[in-house]
């Protein structure tokens, strides 16, 4: 894999919904992005990359585009950037960036898709967050650096809970598996409230799991015997393979504690290289579940990421 690379172009947009237009450069702010860009802030998404080479695939199909059309910041030539892992880091100069998310969902199809049927950057571009600032220009060398194999897990929480959506109901849920989690030495990177709706159940999980790339993802809430709750149902749907032992130990525990935990519905399984576990709705069984769980998950974790061998046979 080529670890050198080089930007062709710089675009910012100073309003939201605008096509990016080309500058001589960019300032990158720590924790924040392009000074002066509309989509600059604390997030996960602060600069955009999409590669030359898809660029001009695009324009090979008679696209007349031009750079920042798309809405990328930072046009860059001589890496695959769709297909590296999240945590990969660039360094560009004194400024570093760490990719967080590869690709978008698009609900409002830009300029671009309206003009020609089609957009490159919800396949194509990825996302980075700024760890160190500095001014990024057309011609600069990037060096590619590969993401940390013993860097943090990395996590995420969704709650289930019509109410809780709809304001009406404080979540304690969720925020606490954050909270757990960081404790244990997780780094969370997002927090969902949905309602108990199963297509936007699997939206969010295929979303973290796909674009990304989190390690573990918790959800909270939708497991028992109400119509409502499809929890398990929605995650067997996006699930390659499932993991039965860990809902079937987390019950067996939870039954320790009281015997309605015999009617929790909850599964466990995996999507690629993430794991999902559905965790009761209330907050006293999340933590007894989590202080369960969380020592036996690393080993797991470790060898589904290929960080450690499998489990020791006699």
């Amino acid at each position: 894999m080529e670890s050198k690379g080089r930007v062709i172009a710089v675009c910012i947009s100073e309003k939201k919904g605008t096509q990016k237009t080309v500058v001589p450069s960019i300032d990158l702010v720590p924790e924040w992005g392009i000074k002066g860009d509309a989509h600059a802030g604390n997030w996960h998404r602060q600069v955009s990359l999409l590669a030359l080479e898809k660029i001009e695939a695009f324009r090979e199909r008679g696209a007349d585009v031009e750079f920042g059309a798309f809405g990328e910041n930072i046009i860059v030539e001589g890496f695959d950037l769709r297909n590296l892992p999240v945590g990969t880091r660039f360094r560009i100069g004194d400024a570093l960036l760490e990719l967080t998310q590869i690709g978008k969902e698009c609900h409002d199809h830009c300029a671009i898709y309206h003009q020609v049927g089609d957009c490159i950057m919800p396949r194509e571009g990825v996302f980075t967050i700024v760890l160190e600032g500095g001014t990024v220009k057309a011609g600069d060398e990037i060096e590619m650096i590969e993401a940390a194999p013993d860097r943090a897990f990395t996590a995420a929480w969704i709650t289930l809970s019509d109410k809780g959506a709809a304001g009406e109901r404080e979540d304690k849920s969720g925020p606490l598996i954050g909270e757990i989690l960081t404790e244990a030495g997780y780094n969370v990177v997002e927090g969902v409230l949905i309602p108990d709706e199963p297509a936007e159940l699997k939206r969010q999980l295929m979303r973290l799991a796909d674009q990304r790339q989190v390690n573990v993802i918790f959800t909270t809430g939708g497991t028992g015997f109400s119509k409502r709750d499809r929890t398990p149902e929605a995650t067997k749907d996006v699930c390659d393979r499932m993991t039965p032992g860990i809902a079937e130990a987390i019950r067996a525990y939870s039954m320790t504690k009281t015997p309605t935990a015999m009617l929790s519905r909850a599964t466990a399984g995996m999507r690629n290289e993430t794991l999902i576990i559905n965790l009761p709705g209330s907050p006293k069984a999340v933590r007894e579940c989590l202080e369960f769980l969380l020592h036996p998950l690393e080993h797991g974790l470790e060898i589904m990421l290929g960080r450690t061998g499998e489990c020791a046979r006699n």
